[in-house]
Formats: structure tokens, C-alpha cells, sequence
């Protein structure tokens, strides 16, 4: 199982920071403007893995390739940064899409592009972001298909 793991998730370099005021901050070189900060390592690291997998979908979204993860000798640092140590975070890249042809309502499709605009989002992109939600929802659990009729005698 940890093997599993460990191959679904692709490593990048990043680079630990002490900031002000006690602070400490996680910055990955592959992905500029991902950045995750904590009152200490465990809690930057913590939010590092949140902020790479979010850095990952964004990727995913735009459908850019995923950089491959820049080698530690590689990694420049500015001169002024208070550089703790560089590291490897882990985060699982966002499953591939898949494109489907679905028939709605004219009516509906116009709602969702709307409220898709609003969120800033693309219409693909809403629809995953509902499904998701309709699948992780207990509402959406407790909506099931009757159960088909018996064939056979009626007493």
C-alpha cells in the first residue's frame, strides 16, 4: 500500500524558509507564486502539501504539461532568504479528463454557465466541481434508483 502511494505522487524540491515575526515558509521552485507559511515546520509543510496540490490542478486546468521537478543542485535561492532546508513535498497529480458527450435542458445548461461565469469557472469545471460535491454529499448518497420490478407471478 505505501508503495502504491508513494508512485501515485510525484516530489518536488522546495525550500524551506525562516520569514518574520517567527514564522517559516515553503516556496517550490517549479511552481512560482506557491507558497504555504506556518508558525512552524510541521504546520508550513502541512500546508505545502495543500498548496502543491492545488498548484498541480491549476496545471491540470489550464492543461499545461506538469513540470518535471527541478534536480536540488539546480535550485537557486535568493541571497537574502533565511534558508532552513530544502526538502521534497509530495502531492498526487489530478486524475486525467476524460471529454463525454451529456444531453440536458437547454434551460439547465444556460443556469450552470451562468453561475460557472459568476465563479469564474469553466463550464467543464463546474460540472466537476457538482458532481463531486453530489457524490461526497449524503443527499446525493440517499438518491437511488427504485428498485426494478420482479418479473413473475403477482398474488
Amino acid at each position: 500500500m505505501l508503495i502504491r502511494t508513494l508512485m501515485s505522487k510525484r516530489f518536488y524540491p522546495a525550500v524551506l524558509e525562516r520569514a518574520e515575526g517567527g514564522m517559516f515558509a515553503i516556496w517550490f521552485p517549479d511552481f512560482p507564486g506557491c507558497v504555504a507559511a506556518g508558525r512552524s515546520q510541521e504546520e508550513a509543510a502541512a500546508r505545502a502539501e495543500d498548496a502543491l496540490a492545488r498548484a498541480l490542478q491549476e496545471v491540470a486546468e489550464s492543461e499545461a504539461d506538469v513540470p518535471e521537478p527541478t534536480a536540488f543542485d539546480a535550485i537557486v535561492t535568493p541571497a537574502e532568504a533565511e534558508v532552513v532546508s530544502l526538502l521534497s513535498i509530495g502531492a498526487s497529480p489530478p486524475n486525467p479528463s476524460e471529454r463525454v458527450n451529456v444531453y440536458l435542458p437547454q434551460s439547465l445548461i444556460a443556469k450552470a454557465d451562468a453561475q460557472a461565469a459568476d465563479w469564474g469557472m469553466s463550464r467543464s469545471s463546474f460540472f466537476g466541481l457538482a458532481l463531486t460535491r453530489m457524490l461526497a454529499s449524503p443527499f446525493g448518497l440517499a438518491i437511488q434508483p427504485a428498485p426494478a420490478k420482479k418479473k413473475g407471478r403477482r398474488p
